[in-house]
């Protein structure tokens, strides 16, 4: 199993609001082919940096209220949560330097 775990409507305060540590939250879908190419990335960076940051990913087909609660228009959208509070958010795919920067000064 992979450094990137699940999160659901029913498990996103407690596992993303409520986290001591920085949290990237992925929202994807099936459908999604950008989605598909930012997932590797995301792996990725947790299994180098899932000690200080986590990362979750939300499967927007199966869980619609948190996006709808969070803003979430397009797919894929990456938010950083601090403190239970939303500090960054991009749409759309986005390379790995990019989502590095975001969490770097988290590291």
């Amino acid at each position: 199993m992979g450094a990137v775990s699940d999160v659901t409507d029913a498990t996103f305060d407690e596992v993303v609001l409520k986290s001591d540590k920085p949290v990237v939250v992925d929202y994807w879908a099936d459908w999604c082919g950008p989605c598909k190419q930012v997932a590797p990335i995301i792996e990725e960076l947790a299994n180098t940096h899932g000690d200080k940051v986590t990362f979750v990913k939300m499967d927007t087909n199966t869980n619609p209220v948190t996006p709808a609660n969070n803003h979430v228009l397009g797919l894929p959208t990456i938010q950083v949560y601090v403190g239970g509070e939303l500090v960054k958010a991009f749409k759309g795919a986005k390379s790995k330097s990019v989502l590095l920067g975001a969490i770097e000064e988290y590291l």
